[in-house]
């Protein structure tokens, strides 16, 4: 029964989405990959609208599903022009091919079958899937700066969820391989070059890290999909110059940004290449009017939650209190070189070694040769595309980012190994010789994210999954005692992401958002001493009234400002807080309440580099007599250079001291639990502890002075319930 309702779940939001393509093109297109690619694009955009509404059940889908089904029939009739059933004549070679496809299919279905264990997908994608099941829609997250990205895959992962679960989400993404690769074919036939087409699409399809993303709840092959089916769109619309295919065009180019930031390339090619081509302005009208549609969602959905229509980016243009600039910059920047020395290094590590999360295939470092096919006119077109959907590559050099240009490159490719009689044949049958799942294990990393062979009784959920999942998911342990430990609400703290698509719990990641990153502080300040706010930094000053005081930083460098306590004091007294006062903070504002609360382990940090302009402000709202001020905050922070000034009343502000001194407070006694009840106090319930952390041997031995409870073990992990 579990089989039956995955497959049910993949075949029919397949077959949703062929209808609903079916109904946008009429007679314009009858090529089921195109149907079922554009139909996606529809798909996603309606159950957006429904998780919009609240309306996320299976009994909605399943009318939703039904409908378009129904309404599509009177279309199928209809078949499109030349040669879209053509195929390649039977030969040895085809045959010989077909069998490489096979047996490489039937790989990835079995793959795709068995209980998801992908790295994002058993994390995030589905995480964030079931739980939108759960809650029948969108709820705010700000905890999880993956909720912010485009999810336009994951709104065809959850209609499929719905009916059957995670595996059924892994099998509805292999179905766009199948799509990329059938059109690949198409296009080779239409154009005379059939055997160019199959060879492509062999080196394509047999490439592991495309066999693995496209047979788990992943995105990055639909867009290479989508990508690919914009280019024959594109081509056949400027070939035929069907009016009808202008919308599908716009829809397919909305549907790449709604799959991944990175497919915005889609929406710019597509208008610059109708532009171009028809230079009217309503038929690049209709084409960004349709994309729009299908981008605006993401837009206005991140604007209204995040504050931020591009979160978790451009947040030096959006402010934002749930993804700060520095820790922004920070993950840019790894992921533009990961652990590599160089970017010479790259065509190694993403064709042979895998270190940059998988390998597309040692054939791959053969892909200059594809530049002879810039001599005739659809190598230049395949190039372009290429280009233009490789662009954002070095904003994330891991390979599978490589997967959206790799149709092209390899058609390329083929174009040139086709011109040598036998050369493509050999190369194609190398590729599936190296990158058969035991030849791959020899070459890369024992770490690399690689294809495997999946038993068929754990394909078909005939054993325990539980079993398959300890096998395959290293951290999976964890979540069963969270969900055996915890009750149905709990809210659990963790340094490491899990895959939280197999619990119902809130997790909450370190590096997640600017709220766990805080807490993680904190966190880590009371288990290792980091960040303590042993620091003071004095002003004084002679004694005067005061309406406002106003702390600058006005030197530039890579330290983050940050600020646990700030205390005003007059003839030796610390001025009460009082409700009047008005504090505010340049950047970051947020948490500067946190410099105020006379707590220790809380504090105020300015989110990015320090750089001239940064200040903190306190207006008490009237005239205060003040000689002195103390900011207590971590002892690291050498590269600040801060002065104090003052607003005497009649609105000038004059300089009241140029440098602080420094000193060292004495140390805060009751740390552990003052952490811990922070944590508490902003909603967490337990924090989730691996033997391999630094921290964990302190919380272990020290649980009395945090207040914890162990509340039970498993996988190396240790849960601990807050006081």
């Amino acid at each position: 029964m579990q089989v039956a309702a995955i497959l049910f779940g993949a075949v029919f939001t397949v077959a949703t989405a062929t209808a609903l393509g079916t109904l946008l093109l009429g007679k314009a297109c009858g090529d089921w990959p195109v149907r079922f690619v554009l139909g996606s694009g529809a798909l996603s955009f309606l159950v957006f609208l429904l998780a919009a509404s609240g309306l996320v059940y299976p009994a909605a889908f399943a009318i939703l599903g039904v409908a378009a089904i129904v309404a599509s029939q009177p279309w199928n009739r209809w078949r499109d022009g030349p040669g879209v059933r053509c195929w390649p004549k039977p030969s040895a070679r085809n045959i010989l091919l077909f069998v490489i496809f096979l047996v490489y299919f039937y790989i990835y279905f079995l793959r795709a079958l068995a209980p998801e264990v992908s790295p994002d997908g058993a994390t995030y994608h589905l995480g964030l899937t079931a739980r939108y099941l759960r809650e029948h829609g969108f709820h705010t997250i700000t905890w999880n700066l993956y909720a912010s990205l485009s999810q336009g895959m994951e709104m065809l992962f959850l209609f499929a969820f719905a009916f059957g679960r995670h595996s059924a989400a892994a099998l509805v993404h292999l179905a766009f391989l199948v799509a990329l690769v059938w059109q690949m074919g198409i296009w080779g036939v239409r154009h005379g070059m059939a055997w160019v087409g199959v060879c492509g699409a062999a080196l394509v399809a047999l490439s592991p890290m495309v066999g693995v993303d496209a047979s788990s709840a992943y995105n990055d092959v639909a867009l290479a999909a989508v990508a690919f089916t914009l280019f024959c769109l594109l081509e056949h619309w400027a070939e035929e110059g069907t009016a009808r295919l202008l919308p599908a065009i716009g829809v397919l180019a909305g549907f790449g940004y709604a799959l991944k930031y990175t497919g915005w390339v889609a929406v710019a090619y597509a208008i610059g290449f109708v532009a171009w081509k028809s230079r009217r302005a309503r038929a690049v009208a209709v084409v960004a009017a349709c994309a729009f549609l299908l981008v605006a969602p993401w837009l206005v959905k991140n604007w209204m939650w995040m504050h931020n229509p591009l979160a978790p980016f451009f947040n030096s243009y959006f402010p934002n209190p749930y993804v700060t600039i520095d820790f922004e910059e920070d993950y840019k920047s790894y992921f533009r070189m990961y652990d590599l020395a160089s970017r010479w290094q790259i065509p190694l590590a993403a064709t042979v070694r895998g270190t940059l999360g998988g390998v597309l295939g040692p054939v791959f470092m053969l892909a200059p040769l594809g530049l002879a096919a810039l001599r005739k006119p659809l190598g230049r077109q395949l190039w372009l595309a290429a280009l233009v959907f490789g662009a954002n590559y070095f904003s994330n050099i891991g390979a599978r980012f490589l997967i959206p240009p790799l149709p092209f490159v390899a058609l390329a490719m083929a174009m040139a190994l086709t011109t040598l009689p036998g050369m493509a044949l050999a190369v194609v049958v190398l590729h599936a010789v190296l990158c058969w799942p035991a030849v791959v294990g020899k070459l890369v990393p024992a770490g690399s994210w690689r294809l495997t062979l999946t038993p068929w009784r754990d394909a078909f959920h005939l054993r325990d999954p539980g079993r398959y999942y300890k096998n395959h998911l290293a951290l999976y342990p964890a979540v069963e005692l969270i969900e055996r430990a915890t009750p149905p609400g709990s809210t659990v703290f963790t340094f490491k992401a899990i895959p939280d698509a197999y619990t119902s719990r809130r997790i909450l990641v370190d590096y997640e958002s600017a709220a766990n990153q805080v807490a993680a502080r904190i966190f880590q300040s009371a288990a290792i001493g980091t960040d303590l706010p042993n620091g003071r930094l004095r002003f004084a000053f002679p004694s005067r009234k005061l309406r406002a005081i106003r702390v600058n930083q006005t030197a530039s460098g890579t330290d983050v400002w940050s600020i646990n306590e700030l205390r005003i004091f007059s003839s030796g007294h610390e001025l009460p807080r009082e409700a009047a006062w008005r504090l505010t903070a340049h950047p970051y504002p947020w948490s500067i309440q946190d410099a105020f609360d006379n707590s220790p382990v809380t504090f105020w940090r300015s989110g990015e580099a320090i750089h001239p302009g940064m200040f903190v402000q306190v207006d008490f709202g009237g005239m205060r007599q003040a000689d002195q001020v103390v900011l207590e905050g971590p002892t690291d922070q050498y590269g600040i250079r801060l002065e104090l000034e003052g607003e005497t009343g009649d609105g000038m502000w004059q300089r009241l001291a140029d440098r602080p001194m420094v000193s060292d407070g004495a140390p805060y006694l009751g740390f552990r639990r003052a952490a811990a009840e922070e944590m508490k106090r902003r909603g967490i319930d337990y924090i989730l502890s691996f033997q391999d952390e630094v921290w964990s041997e302190d919380i272990r031995r020290n649980r009395d002075l945090w207040g914890v409870t162990a509340v039970g073990a498993a996988g190396g992990a240790t849960l601990y319930r807050l006081p």
